[in-house]
């Protein structure tokens, strides 16, 4: 339950934040390719935290943190507590752009002040954009646009967004797009993948791919992104949050083969549920994204498996990943152990596991 005052946390945290922000340093990509470190120090970064994507009653952050700031607040102090160092935001492209080319002040405003509070927690931020996950807020005539004029209403958004964090050393990395898809050779009528929980996590960036490889369109999208963002940014990471079925093997594909698509990422995210009793299949897919970076697991959680099952495969995952992003939604341990609801027993395990496994993890 959301608690309207601020907690002693909170207050702490406030107190404290110009110390937390005088250490955060700037991240990048390790030496030896396959971790990332602190460009100062020197001294190693893993990744580990949770995705804030929605609260208790499915709200996206673009929805409440005009009028309920302190519960954002709090959550981040909460999150830090528990052990997180990277906090993943989903950034909604019809909440920031207004039209093609003029994106909204006030939401540019309210992602300052997210930045602030984070380097004042001491939370990195994985800021994932081009969100479409609430379809009714979803611009008329972004649905209109064609695939050429999508793509530079996209990379005004990411260049706007690039400009806005630039100086800030709480940003980890820019995420392009949460599990973009090419379409095939059929002609599609709607950008938006199936929804699931009544959001729309799954995007096409073209309707057609006609005779195109699929792998080349989608290496010309994150090219054309990824120009966007270091035409004012060269700083900050970069990376797209990939499906576990953008592997070039039969049947489903995502068109976004890692190997093909990758040369201007600065890693690899993939996002995998393991499933009951195929633990060791989900290693040997985590396994196809290792192609020479960094690789982080940016979505994870018992969904399908047990949390021992999720435990296995999460120790194992570690002779691949360098990162791993679970799931928050506002309730602490103590509240959840409160409730009745299977859901929040399943998050009250995975939270538990996260707090256990931290220490070992981020060494």
């Amino acid at each position: 339950m959301y608690r309207h005052a601020m907690s002693p946390l909170v207050a702490l945290v406030c107190l404290t934040g110009s110390a937390a922000a005088d250490h955060m340093e700037f991240l990048r990509v390790a030496a030896d390719g396959k971790s990332f470190e602190f460009v100062d120090s020197g001294r190693r970064f893993t990744p580990w935290g949770f995705n804030y994507d929605h609260d208790g009653t499915g709200r996206l952050i673009e929805d409440y943190w005009h009028t309920d700031w302190p519960r954002i607040v709090e959550d981040f102090g909460e999150m830090k507590r528990l052990g997180a160092n990277v906090v993943r935001i989903h950034l909604q492209f019809g909440k920031f752009m207004e039209a093609p080319d003029r994106p909204a002040r006030a939401e540019l405003k309210q992602l300052q002040r997210l930045l602030a509070l984070a380097e004042k927690t001491g939370l990195y931020l994985d800021l994932t954009g081009l969100g479409c996950y609430h379809k009714k807020d979803v611009p008329d005539w972004y649905d209109r646009l064609d695939e050429a004029g999508r793509w530079r209403a996209q990379a005004q958004f990411w260049r706007t967004i690039a400009q806005t964090c630039r100086d800030s050393p709480a940003v980890f990395c820019y995420d392009l797009m949460n599990e973009p898809v090419v379409a095939g050779k059929n002609k599609r009528s709607d950008w938006l993948g199936p929804s699931f929980g009544g959001k729309h996590f799954v995007q096409f960036i073209t309707l057609q791919v006609g005779d195109r490889p699929r792998p080349l369109v989608a290496r010309q999208w994150i090219e054309h992104l990824v120009a966007a963002v270091r035409a004012v940014d060269d700083r900050h990471l970069i990376t797209v949050g990939l499906v576990p079925w953008s592997l070039d093997r039969p049947g489903l594909t995502s068109g976004f083969v890692p190997e093909k698509v990758a040369d201007r990422l600065d890693f690899i995210s993939v996002h995998i549920y393991p499933e009951r009793g195929k633990i060791d299949q989900a290693i040997d897919t985590l396994r196809g994204f290792a192609i020479g970076k960094p690789v982080v697991i940016e979505e994870v959680f018992p969904l399908k498996c047990s949390t021992l099952e999720l435990e296995k495969f999460l120790d194992a995952s570690r002779d691949v990943a360098c990162g791993w992003i679970g799931f928050y939604w506002g309730k602490t341990p103590e509240e959840l152990r409160r409730s009745k609801t299977i859901r929040d027993a399943i998050a009250l395990s995975w939270l538990e596991l996260f707090q256990r496994l931290g220490p070992r993890f981020k060494r």
